[in-house]
């Protein structure tokens, strides 16, 4: 592994993790001291992982990727384990991921040994700046855009990688055991052979006026419906969406199926692995809104809840969808959200034998 470096530079706005100072005071949100960069062009393909100080980006204005968007991202964590060492999850689905969301985007496409071998840089690089505190982890932001200066609307010929990451807790807060979730019915988030099975920036600027609405009216979150008939549910704001059906041995764990819509999570993938270690049924079925409210008001519907890389696993406690308001369950987390997040969180802090190949340690033991 070849990897060149060069030391921090200044002029940082945002907050950075740097020095033992630095890392006793450090916050959930707080920005590590480095990052990794990578370059492909047409002539020469791609370059090794460069680590760097966490600095400002220099573009010029004519950069393809501010005219045209070709921009993917990724996201995903580090988590330390019990002899010091840090173990990312699942690396190998997310680099798949990332090739898959570039191919979208007519866009060069990253080995998986190098989309591995930033990670593995970025992580050793930053050993010493998570605190050793309960529910700290990593979070990773490897993301690439069109760096080539061109204004002609075609598939640029340089591209440019970087990783990032921060410090992250509890995504909602500490104190949000459960989220409230509206419907939003005005317009979808995503259409058949779109793009919307891609984690590209261009999926999420245009949903911000839904977010907006979904604070207005005292949620957390919006839950995306389809685009043809606007009946089916297919996931939350930042996440995937899971129904606990009836009640004792006879519940049976549900999950919209994968239209490519929305996004295949990798999370929700670890999901059904999960539940289905504790010894539920998972099934993959459409679910109608309609549904869903009259479900959780006849009390077959006991649970729903979120999954996602940055929240875990989120319990859905209230939803609104328009004029109507109803309660999921008892308002709370439930028995089968509780034990998936413990066993999931149980696989990324090396809690649990590594069965299923998910964790992939950097650093010291």
């Amino acid at each position: 592994m070849t990897v060149s470096t060069a030391g921090p530079a200044a002029g940082r706005d945002a907050a950075t993790v740097q020095g033992e100072a630095g890392i006793e005071n450090a916050q959930i949100g707080d920005f590590t001291a480095h990052m990794v960069t990578l370059r492909w062009t047409e002539e020469d393909g791609w370059s090794g992982p460069r680590l760097t100080g966490h600095r400002d980006l220099s573009l010029s204005p004519a950069t393809a990727v501010l005219h045209y968007g070709q921009s993917v991202i990724e996201g995903l964590k580090a988590h330390r384990q019990p002899d010091g060492s840090f173990a990312v999850f699942r690396p190998d689905a997310h680099a798949r991921r990332f090739r898959e969301s570039a191919r979208r985007l007519s866009m060069a496409e990253l080995p998986e040994e190098l989309f591995t071998e930033a990670l593995e840089v970025l992580v050793a690089a930053e050993q010493e700046s998570l605190p050793d505190r309960p529910g700290y982890s990593l979070y990773l932001r490897p993301f690439m855009f069109a760096s080539e200066t061109n204004l002609v609307p075609r598939p640029a010929r340089a591209y440019t990688v970087v990783v990032i990451s921060f410090l992250i807790g509890s995504y909602f807060g500490e104190d949000t055991e459960s989220l409230a979730a509206w419907v939003c019915r005005d317009f979808p988030r995503a259409f058949p052979g779109g793009t919307g099975s891609a984690k590209t920036p261009g999926n999420y600027a245009p949903t911000m006026p839904a977010q907006q609405a979904a604070a207005r009216a005292g949620c957390h979150q919006v839950v995306w419906l389809d685009a043809v008939e606007r009946r089916w549910v297919e996931e939350m704001g930042s996440a995937n969406l899971f129904f606990v059906r009836g009640h004792g041995s006879e519940q049976v764990v549900v999950t919209p199926p994968l239209t490519g819509s929305f996004l295949p999570g990798v999370t929700r993938d670890s999901v059904v692995a999960v539940a289905r270690e504790l010894g539920y049924e998972v099934r993959e079925e459409p679910v109608d809104v309609a549904d869903w409210r009259t479900g959780c008001e006849a009390g077959l519907i006991t649970e729903t809840f979120g999954c996602g890389t940055a929240a875990v696993v989120t319990p859905i406690g209230r939803v609104r969808d328009g004029d109507t308001e109803w309660r999921v369950g008892e308002g709370g987390p439930g028995p089968v959200a509780r034990a998936v997040k413990e066993r999931l969180l149980s696989h990324h802090h090396g809690l649990v034998p590594d069965v299923h190949g998910w964790r992939h340690q950097v650093g010291r033991g």
